[in-house]
């Protein structure tokens, strides 16, 4: 190439390669200036977008602010109904509900509770607008370095407005919400203001809202009279107060404490003295909402929806349980239930009241209330119906019947100890709960009139009429047995329970009293009489020797297949109780006859039930109807002279009269009416008053010999022993006795 062309060509190479220089800087200028722009927009953009956050922030707070109710109207409002219940003296059992106290003003909050709360919910409680944004840039710090979740960062404004119009979901809105309606309560209240409606607000577990609720629930006294220790067991409480409640566990709660003690001191509010308080020395209130008390009104409390109108005010329950008695009661339960088993236990006045009411051995472990909610069978317990059903159909507690083998559709009954005593009388048969008899009993009397006698005394769950009913295979409540037996007690009378006595309302305006029933006699009173005779032998030399407390007591006992379940029921002074005892997976129980076991539960209750009440011996004079003294028993047993005598057609002739033919007056003489034909010398006419001067010759009636029986009421009559001439104990209408019957069945 001419050298003139290579200098050209070099010359331009250079051009260009010092055009691409240049090009380049112009680039990198411009590069930083659009980064430099970009910054700028996103400072503007991000600096108005926060300004109209803020002016947005601030309209939303002064509108909340403006929504958000006066002082006075936050300070009047409650959250819920609360009931007060109370037992028959007038101590107060439990409380349920939401319970508020009496509102304390700021000046009357000790400072010490004002200076636990703070110091263990918000620190920088009066420094930040409602929102404490250092505790927040702290939780985010701690979450972002290790943690994975956001600590609590609640202000007590916060939890203030959370417990005032939010609820406790953990969602970015609630917290939104939250934090706007906490600085909208900052802008409208002042510092001690907040605080005094926190602390009259907030809740510290076991239905108590406010210090002075929680004062009196937990130790007794007004909440102006908080000690350092007892405020620091109370703010402890906010953080998670069924975990950290006294009544829960005292440990917890002291260990809690503990904690706030120290943070007090370390934010210089109290001496070191003040923090080393042994707060386990603090003396709490012991607390019956989670004890037996909770079965009974478990029970009872339902019941005010069809009692009282709809009503939201604060309402105080009277109920009829007797603190005493209900200690006794799950006393006595838990002493005697056998290993694994539970327990349940009724008891009633003679008028129905519920004196005490067990579930079971633990309200806290099971609140199940085995007393009105289970059914189970009751045993042996259930011949009282049996045996109800006998007496009301004549049988009387002398009567013989047979202890033997006996079959009936096909199902033969045992004895418990395997063994049969041949001829008894009832009475005994009752108390040594003999299943033979009783089968027999219910066999003859109709396994349908057992039923329907349950249905009368109170038995609510289905009956059946298969024979081995006889038994108790029927499943029941405790309740209602119990009630059957009181029926007894009162001597044939209907019992109904009841818990409640009256509602009133805080000021004292009765709402619902309670007014008793009218009665009814379930059965005849010759009929309970013959029964509590049976029921006291059983209890005197029977299966129930176990219940006895040193004065009459009558009682059954009652026990199922292998143990499965063992009852007592029984009445003395006037109280009826009722106990159980088994598995709830029905599984067998070894020593849970109803002799042992719930026997002596039952004794060990009624020994302090019945100790201030006197002793009342029981009416077992049977007296029986006119109706059951037959005509035969009193031939027999009486004067021939006042005799019944019935003629050929079966018409019953009244004492000392004797038809002489149809139509003719036993009085008459030659078709006219004369005296008495069998009025001796010098007796009185009862019908003229005259004394009759002559004697006339007296006209016997026919004599009663077995032909003349036989003739008039066309029965055949045994042959009599030679010489004895009186017919044995328990003959009706000249029929044998029921012990030479033959055996209607077993038990």
């Amino acid at each position: 190439m001419p050298r003139k062309e290579r200098a050209h060509v070099s010359r331009n190479a250079r051009t260009r390669t010092v055009g691409k220089r240049n090009s380049r800087k112009p680039r990198r200028s411009d590069e930083g200036s659009a980064f430099g722009r970009w910054m700028k927009r996103l400072f503007l953009w991000g600096g108005g977008l926060a300004l109209l956050g803020c002016i947005a922030l601030a309209i939303a707070v002064l509108f909340a602010a403006r929504s958000i109710p006066s002082y006075y109207q936050l300070k009047a409002s409650q959250h819920g109904q609360t009931i007060i219940v109370r037992a028959r003296d007038g101590s107060q059992l439990v409380e349920l509900g939401p319970s508020f106290g009496v509102w304390l003003d700021s000046e009357e909050i000790p400072d010490a509770m004002k200076e636990a709360m703070v110091a263990v919910e918000d620190r920088r409680f009066r420094m930040h607008p409602g929102v404490d944004p250092i505790g927040l840039a702290r939780a985010v710090y701690e979450w972002a370095t290790g943690d994975k979740r956001i600590g609590a960062t609640s202000t007590i404004t916060q939890q203030l407005a959370r417990n005032l119009f939010l609820n406790s979901n953990r969602t970015v809105d609630r917290k939104l919400r939250e934090a706007v309606l906490a600085m909208a309560l900052e802008t409208k209240f002042t510092k001690d203001e907040i605080l005094e409606l926190y602390l009259n607000k907030v809740y510290f577990g076991g239905g108590a809202y406010g210090i002075d609720s929680a004062s009196w629930k937990f130790f007794s006294h007004s909440g102006t009279e908080l000690s350092v220790a007892e405020a620091a067991i109370i703010a402890g409480m906010v953080k998670a107060p069924s975990r950290y409640s006294p009544t829960a566990d005292v440990d917890r709660a002291v260990d809690r404490a503990k904690v706030v003690l120290r943070l007090m001191r370390e934010q210089g509010v109290i001496s070191p003295s003040q923090a080393s308080i042994d707060v386990s020395t603090v003396r709490l209130k012991q607390d019956r909402s989670q004890n037996s008390v909770r079965y009974f009104t478990d029970w009872a409390l339902p019941q005010l929806d069809l009692l009282l109108p709809e009503t939201f005010e604060p309402i105080e329950v009277w109920t009829t349980l007797d603190p005493k008695l209900q200690d006794a009661a799950a006393a006595a339960i838990k002493a005697n239930a056998p290993k694994g088993a539970q327990g349940a236990l009724v008891s009633l006045d003679r008028d129905g009241a519920i004196l005490a009411m067990i579930g079971g051995t633990d309200y806290v472990e099971s609140n199940y209330n085995r007393a009105v909610q289970s059914v189970r069978q009751p045993g042996s317990a259930w011949k009282l119906f049996v045996y109800l059903a006998a007496l009301e159909a004549g049988y009387t507690p002398e009567d013989r019947v047979k202890d033997t083998p006996t079959t009936i559709e096909g199902w033969t009954p045992r004895n418990s100890g395997g063994g049969y005593a041949g001829e008894i009388d009832v009475r005994t048969a009752f108390a040594y709960s003999k299943n033979t008899v009783a089968a027999q009993l219910g066999n003859e009397v109709g396994f349908g009139t057992v039923a329907r006698m349950a249905r009368r005394l109170g038995i609510t769950t289905p009956v059946s009429t298969y024979p081995s009913m006889v038994l108790g295979t029927n499943e029941t409540r405790v309740i209602d047995m119990t009630q059957a037996f009181a029926a007894i007690s009162a001597k044939g009378e209907s019992v109904q329970p009841y818990g409640i006595i009256r509602v009133t309302t805080a000021s004292g305006d009765v709402l619902y009293q309670h007014e008793r029933r009218r009665t009814s006699q379930l059965v005849p009173d010759y009929v309970a009489a013959g029964i509590t005779d049976l029921l006291q032998t059983a209890v005197n030399t029977g299966t129930g020797r176990a219940a006895q407390i040193g004065r009459p007591v009558a009682g059954k006992t009652g026990t199922t297949n292998s143990n499965k379940d063992g009852w007592f029921l029984g009445f003395s002074s006037g109280i009826t109780t009722g106990v159980w005892m088994g598995r709830d997976d029905a599984k067998p129980v070894g020593g849970l006859q109803g002799g042992r076991a719930p026997a002596r539960a039952f004794a060990d209750f009624m020994k302090v039930a019945v100790r201030d009440r006197p002793v009342e011996e029981f009416d077992t004079q049977v007296q029986l109807p006119e109706w059951q003294l037959e005509p035969d028993d009193e031939y027999f047993f009486g004067d021939p002279d006042d005799y019944y005598f019935i003629d050929e057609q079966g018409n019953l002739i009244e004492p000392g009269m004797r038809d002489e033919g149809p139509g003719e007056n036993p009085f008459a003489i030659d078709g006219e009416f004369g005296d008495d034909p069998l009025r001796q010398d010098g007796e009185v006419d009862v019908r003229s008053g005259n004394q009759s001067p002559e004697p006339r010759q007296r006209r016997l009636p026919r004599a009663v010999d077995e032909d003349f029986l036989e003739e008039a009421t066309g029965r055949e009559i045994p042959e009599q022993p030679a010489g004895n001439t009186r017919a044995p104990s328990g003959s009706v209408r000249g029929e044998p006795i029921r012990s030479t019957r033959s055996p209607a069945g077993q038990e």
